[in-house]
């Protein structure tokens, strides 16, 4: 047989957790044809030298809705070896849509997932009103990888309901077009649905984003959508942190009930400094945990922010800063100038160390307009040596620092999973999904995008808290199984959507700037070493740190068959 790709002199591992060995992956067709001791004349050949062929990995957490109508490549996602994103988490997204609704959802993906609404208006041109209009959109332009879309309630619920969307519940009536919208979604190949609860979502017009205002008979509807077909699954986001309690647990359960499919919901993560305080939030749902339940979903990289005090985003997990995201910018000004304000913020770190009992030796200041801003950025020294310096106190410091800069600093805040002891219990426990890389989302503030090259850089190569057999069955096999997507595995007859990397080298870099969005906004991404090609349906993508010239073998899977 002529291969159209054969790579030679491999370590293959295969994603299913077996041992690595020696040999080849032959493909014709796009397909996985022989593996191991394999000879034969090929188009191309790889001679992979020694280098780990692995399936491509599958990231489970990504918000791309919006990016891949501008970027094809859904970069930088390929770069770290990732083949398959699955997208629209956490109840926002971009279809179905109204044309009147438009704005709302941009809305949405503005607040809850930091997209700047002037790079959606030049970059969306919303060639889709159905969300099979809007997959089939997506499968005409090309794609550099795969996608596995969920449908996001909050569209759903804006399509059937308009601005009340906004305000109450679903009737009977709205709920049977929701309904009928979903059923449509799920027959042209949606992976499932996704919803949120978290406080801090917060969509169009400062508003609690649209699927907070769900009823239950309405979750029990788009369940029932699920159940009868009998693939999907459901992703929630539950809450960041705290404990868990019988609300989210009933929560949980009826989403398991009613829809007989996988919940994966978000997040789990230690509490700073307290390494297992993880366990109980999964003892409150022990009863339901099970990778054909409720799956928990963790990220394994360093909870890492990017913020400004016009849009201060992650702080929105503490009561004092919630209200503030609801202001303009001169009432924010005015709200940071109260020393009651600052006093409230002080106070709430005393009560509820969500980061820890001193961000502030993880606090620092990025970048900046002023000429303070940028001398203290340069300096290197956090908000706590700075104010240890100085006699003065460090909530005062931020504040100042901000407000003499017009709110154009930018901060950077170590929130979580910064010490190994709180993240390798994590990356170990095999009841966890590890995902949370938030591609495309939150530009501004952090580029996670390369979880796969920092796990296998930290947690299998550095620290060992992984076998490489089990960092790699982490990013495939385990995320591909639970979303129903047929990839993730080495095998005869599999797409041949691989990765080949150098395990001695590969890692994820650190985020910088990319001036790439429509309109000219810039946004964070990361770039890796150590990947030596990332191949989609037999074909090379990405190779040596280029994209291929006009290579496009991604495509929109389909649950039906994917």
């Amino acid at each position: 047989m002529m291969y159209d790709l054969l790579i030679e002199n491999a370590r293959i591992v295969d994603g299913t957790g077996a041992p690595a060995y020696p040999g080849g992956v032959a493909v014709k067709a796009g397909r996985i044809v022989a593996l191991g001791a394999v000879m034969g004349e090929a188009a191309q050949r790889i001679d992979a030298n020694g280098e780990v062929v692995a399936p491509g990995f599958v990231d489970p957490h990504t918000h791309f809705d919006a990016q891949v109508v501008w970027d094809a490549l859904l970069t930088p996602s390929a770069e770290h070896g990732v083949t398959t994103a699955v997208m629209g988490n956490c109840g926002v997204g971009t279809a179905p849509v109204r044309a009147d609704m438009r704005e709302f959802l941009m809305g949405d993906l503005v607040n809850v997932e930091g997209i700047p609404l002037d790079v959606m208006r030049a970059g969306i041109d919303w060639q889709w009103e159905h969300f099979g209009d809007y997959l089939d959109a997506l499968d005409r332009r090309g794609l550099g990888i795969n996608v596995a879309p969920l449908v996001a309630m909050t569209p759903l619920r804006h399509y059937a309901m308009g601005a009340a969307s906004l305000e109450r519940a679903a009737n009977p009536d709205e709920i049977a077009s929701m309904t009928r919208a979903f059923a449509g979604a799920m027959e042209a190949g949606a992976f499932g649905y996704s919803t949120t609860r978290e406080g801090v979502h917060v969509g169009y017009q400062g508003k609690p984003v649209a699927c907070r205002n769900a009823s239950l008979d309405e979750h029990r509807a788009l369940c029932g959508v699920l159940r009868d077909v009998r693939r999907g699954a459901v992703e929630l986001a539950l809450k960041l942190g705290g404990e868990m309690g019988q609300d989210e647990h009933d929560f949980l359960e009826l989403l398991v009930r009613e829809s007989s499919r996988p919940v994966t919901w978000l997040a789990v993560v230690n509490a700073a400094e307290q390494p297992r305080s993880y366990e109980q939030r999964l003892a409150a749902v022990a009863d339901l945990t099970g990778w054909d339940k409720a799956v928990p979903q963790t990220t394994c990289r360093p909870l890492r922010f990017q913020l400004n005090l016009a849009n201060p985003y992650i702080l929105g997990v503490f009561p004092s800063w919630q209200p503030v995201m609801r202001l303009s910018r001169e009432q924010k000004l005015a709200t940071y100038a109260d020393p009651k304000f600052r006093q409230s913020f002080r106070d709430d770190l005393e009560t509820i160390p969500a980061f820890g009992r001193d961000i502030w030796s993880r606090f620092y200041v990025l970048d900046g307009v002023s000429d303070q801003a940028r001398d203290i950025a340069r300096s290197g020294q956090s908000l706590r040596q700075l104010a240890d310096a100085s006699g003065r106190d460090p909530m005062d410091l931020l504040v100042e620092i901000a407000v003499e800069d017009e709110l154009r600093s930018t901060f950077d805040l170590i929130a979580l999973n910064y010490d190994p002891a709180d993240t390798i219990p994590l990356v170990q426990d095999d009841r966890l999904l590890i995902g949370l890389s938030d591609a495309g989302a939150h530009l501004d503030m952090l580029c996670d995008a390369g979880y796969s090259t920092h796990l296998l850089q930290r947690w299998v190569r550095e620290t060992g808290a992984l076998t490489l057999e089990q960092g790699v069955r982490k990013l495939t096999s385990i995320p591909a199984q639970l979303f129903g997507i047929d990839r993730g595995v080495l095998a005869v007859g599999k797409a041949a959507d691989l990765v080949i990397f150098d395990p001695a080298t590969v890692a994820c870099g650190d985020k910088q700037w990319a001036t790439d969005l429509p309109g000219g906004g810039r946004r964070f991404v990361t770039h890796s070493t150590g990947v030596r090609a990332t191949i989609v349906a037999g074909e090379v993508l990405f190779e040596n740190g280029a994209y291929r010239d006009g290579a496009r073998p991604g495509r929109v899977l389909r649950s039906y068959q994917a």
